[in-house]
């Protein structure tokens, strides 16, 4: 299965450094999370890049396969974060998967303890970090990836392909998670509407599974990464030339125009 697993990493990898599409899911779908982070470890290897943080993803319950997980990861790369300075470019795959997500991003400001694997989430909220609002671009070359489930999703570097960072929302430990709230417009109309209690157990629990799942692959969060935490408002797709904004309540808002994902370092 290795060799396997392998494969469908370097045609991803190659889709993505390429900037192009992929037809359809390429080889056999992971039976689990466990072979689909095994072929997220392939592609990350290959990946010209340095990880530094991780996107969190909700799974609905009728998607959960035995791992009994309620989230999954996806990695984050240095060259794919922006900080969002005015209107920005939002890369996403043309012909495959295209989306903008609303997300509440914790920066560490402390490594977590290498050998700890297990956290809840009043155990996260006390390892400290930064909350800044931000964008994830949510695009893959597979336009089929969130209708094929969340093995392929993690497959796929967990269908991430960039995120924004925005301004910091101070003491947010201190602040009710309720009045945390944010809304999502394209094109000049509004798509989606929440906040950081969208998803269950809130930022916090992100958090938590973030530091347990992380430590648990051997790969413990350290001080400077980053975790953007779910989805606020929902996953809204967008078209190359369109336009996002997000408006965070009290807290700032991003804008960006879609375009169309370029060939890495020259690759094609």
């Amino acid at each position: 299965m290795d060799a396997e697993e392998a494969a469908i990493a370097a045609h991803f990898v190659a889709a993505r450094l390429q900037g192009r599409a992929l037809a359809e899911f390429p080889g056999a779908i992971p039976a689990d999370l466990v072979a689909a982070y095994r072929v997220q470890d392939h592609a990350i290897a290959r990946w010209p890049d340095q990880v530094v943080g991780w996107k969190v993803g909700y799974i609905q319950p009728q998607r959960r396969d035995a791992s009994g997980d309620e989230r999954l990861l996806g990695p984050i790369f240095r060259r794919q974060v922006w900080q969002a300075d005015g209107r920005v470019e939002l890369p996403v795959f043309a012909g495959g998967f295209g989306a903008v997500e609303a997300e509440y991003v914790l920066r560490l400001l402390a490594d977590a303890p290498a050998d700890k694997s297990e956290w809840s989430a009043q155990e996260a909220e006390a390892l400290p970090a930064a909350l800044h609002i931000g964008i994830e671009i949510a695009s893959s070359p597979l336009a089929t990836i969130n209708a094929l489930g969340p093995c392929v999703v993690v497959s796929d570097f967990g269908n991430n392909n960039g995120l924004l960072i925005g301004s910091e929302i101070p003491e947010w430990t201190r602040l009710d998670e309720h009045g945390l709230r944010a809304e999502t417009w394209i094109d000049g109309e509004r798509v989606g509407s929440g906040g950081a209690t969208i998803l269950p157990g809130g930022l916090r629990a992100a958090y938590a599974f973030a530091l347990a799942r992380s430590a648990q692959r051997g790969r413990p969060l350290r001080a400077g990464d980053l975790v953007a935490t779910g989805n606020a408002t929902g996953i809204h797709d967008i078209a190359v030339g369109q336009t996002a904004l997000v408006r965070f309540d009290g807290h700032g808002e991003i804008q960006g125009r879609a375009v169309a994902a370029a060939a890495v370092g020259g690759s094609g």
